[in-house]
């Protein structure tokens, strides 16, 4: 018990004191907003694409991820967007919440968490099977949210495109990053050595610089108002999704690090993206902000939850 309960602690502390420091830096004014909103760029454009680069530019073949993992993730995720679109219609009256509260249950900050959580739990090795299961994750993630958006924008439209659509998909600097690095593994290129080393360090500065930009950028405002959609949301977001996908992906033989992959993917916080996105597209921007922030809190203490549950069954 005591290891399983030090392996759940170790995993999640580094997330919490980066979040920290974020928000101390930003409440001291050693950093501002506008800072905060360029070091997010640069985090997104250039070092996601080195990390996700080098986590499947290094990997051994035996750690690449399973058929199994990559269709269930996939699969998992059209299914639980095709029942959030049948019943939070039925639920949610306001239009402009129903799409930032159906992206909010099924959109995580997987690449944020997931990558850095698998590094600290079974090793910097096991990491490139994170990286690969992204390809799929969030090429889903970047489809999908734009037209559930579009769908339960204000303005009550409807205008989805499919060629701005890939064009985004083809931008994407993760998405890229992880291409190439297949690339490379997949014709057995190696970098010079004098490339290589800054690289790795590139990719291991980008989660905590990301997380430290996060935390400068959560705020408590008017949470209040929104109780009555945040509660459910949120519970819906961290214990009740990652509980029955745990026991599907379990009964169909995902174990070890593919199964903590599945919380990863589904337990982790709503994705910082969905905020400007919900602002952009026309949803209740708002709400899209307070789900980012108290997921991101919250889920701290449920990941170090799930972490030591599933450690103790000794199922992961």
């Amino acid at each position: 018990m005591f290891d399983s309960f030090f392996v759940a602690l170790n995993a999640v502390i580094p997330f919490l004191c980066y979040l920290l420091l974020g928000y101390a830096s930003n409440a001291a004014g050693v950093v501002d907003e506008a800072f905060l909103n360029r070091l997010t760029k640069l985090i997104f454009t250039i070092m996601f694409p080195f990390m996700t680069f080098y986590n499947v530019y290094k990997a051994e073949p035996g750690n690449m991820p399973s058929p199994a993992l990559m269709i269930f993730c996939g699969a998992a995720i059209l299914a639980v967007q095709a029942v959030l679109l049948l019943i939070v219609p039925r639920l949610v009256k306001e239009n402009r919440r129903r799409g930032v509260i159906i992206q909010a249950v099924y959109r995580s900050n997987f690449v944020l968490f997931g990558l850095p959580l698998t590094a600290s739990i079974f090793g910097a090795e096991k990491t490139s099977i994170a990286a690969m299961l992204v390809t799929v994750v969030i090429t889903i993630y970047n489809i999908t949210s734009v037209i559930i958006l579009e769908l339960f924008n204000d303005e009550g439209t409807h205008r989805i495109a499919l060629r701005p659509l890939l064009v985004k998909l083809a931008k994407n600097p993760m998405l890229q990053g992880c291409c190439v690095g297949l690339a490379c593994y997949l014709l057995g290129l190696r970098l010079p050595s004098a490339l290589e080393k800054p690289i790795s360090e590139f990719a291991d500065m980008s989660s905590p610089l990301a997380l430290f930009a996060l935390g400068g950028t959560l705020q408590f405002k008017a949470i209040g108002k929104n109780l009555r959609y945040l509660v459910p949301t949120l519970a819906t977001k961290l214990i009740l999704l990652p509980l029955a996908l745990v026991a599907i992906a379990y009964a169909l033989g995902l174990r070890g690090v593919e199964l903590f992959l599945v919380i990863a993917v589904f337990a982790t916080p709503v994705a910082s993206g969905s905020y400007p996105m919900a602002q952009n597209i026309g949803g209740d921007g708002e709400l899209a902000g307070q789900l980012v922030f108290l997921s991101t809190v919250i889920s701290v203490f449920t990941l170090f939850g799930w972490i030591f549950v599933l450690r103790l069954m000794c199922i992961i």
